[in-house]
């Protein structure tokens, strides 16, 4: 029996149904598989494959799954044959619009009732980060946050904290309480001894000041671990 050989069909080229752009326009871009909105934002393919095939190669090798791939950098979506530079940051920005959309969504409700409440707060300036980076909220007697701040930023396995640094905003705003949170790149919860201790150096000194340390947050992979609910802060 002779072998037919498939040949790569160009989108244009394919049922208007079968086109992403038309579809999105046709019955709503919710309706459009993760592949399909993907090959939108990388426009066209290559000599071997649609843009809807790259799509799709290139959430296979992140585990279908948008959460790591939001992580990828521009210079690693560009490892990928036929993602060049101005493809690359196409992808990159339509995911950072996504995570600042989430951020405003969640501003609007500022105000901080259980550890989810930070968590959700929180977790679109941390969860995608490849390396470590430690903030604070802020919160008045009502429990609304006033200020949530970048503390400081380290490498994949660690971030080097000082507790002056915690109080200083914390004094000049006159907070009455104050949350603590950093990620994990690795999406292992577990506080290390490190976060343990230095959680314990940092409720001491808050106390001195009669400023509640209400929690500590761990963030990794869109999961969370609470001190408070742990019942080890």
């Amino acid at each position: 029996m002779e072998e037919i050989e498939i040949k790569h069909i160009p989108i244009k080229f394919l049922a208007e149904d079968d086109r992403p752009r038309e579809k999105l326009l046709s019955i709503g871009r919710q309706n459009l598989s993760d592949a399909e909105l993907l090959a939108i934002q990388i426009g066209f393919g290559t000599k071997e494959e649609t843009a809807i095939q790259l799509g799709q190669r290139i959430l296979n090798s992140y585990g279908n799954d948008l959460n790591q791939l939001a992580k990828a950098s521009v210079n690693e979506l560009k490892k990928f044959k036929g993602i060049g530079e101005a493809k690359a940051i196409n992808i990159a920005s339509a995911f950072e619009l996504g995570r600042r959309r989430t951020e405003n969504d969640i501003l609007g409700k500022p105000k901080i009732s259980t550890s989810y409440d930070a968590f959700k707060l929180l977790n679109a300036k941390l969860s995608d980060l490849p390396h470590e980076e430690f903030w604070i909220l802020l919160l008045n007697r009502a429990n609304a946050v006033v200020k949530m701040e970048c503390i400081s930023k380290g490498g994949v396995s660690g971030t080097i904290v000082d507790a002056r640094l915690i109080l200083k905003p914390a004094i000049e705003l006159l907070a009455s309480g104050i949350i603590l949170c950093h990620n994990h790149p690795s999406g292992q919860l577990k506080p290390s001894e490190q976060d343990i201790s230095l959680t314990k150096k940092i409720k001491e000194s808050t106390r001195l000041m009669d400023i509640n340390l209400l929690d500590h947050i761990i963030i990794g992979d869109q999961k969370y671990l609470s001190f408070a609910d742990e019942g080890i802060l």
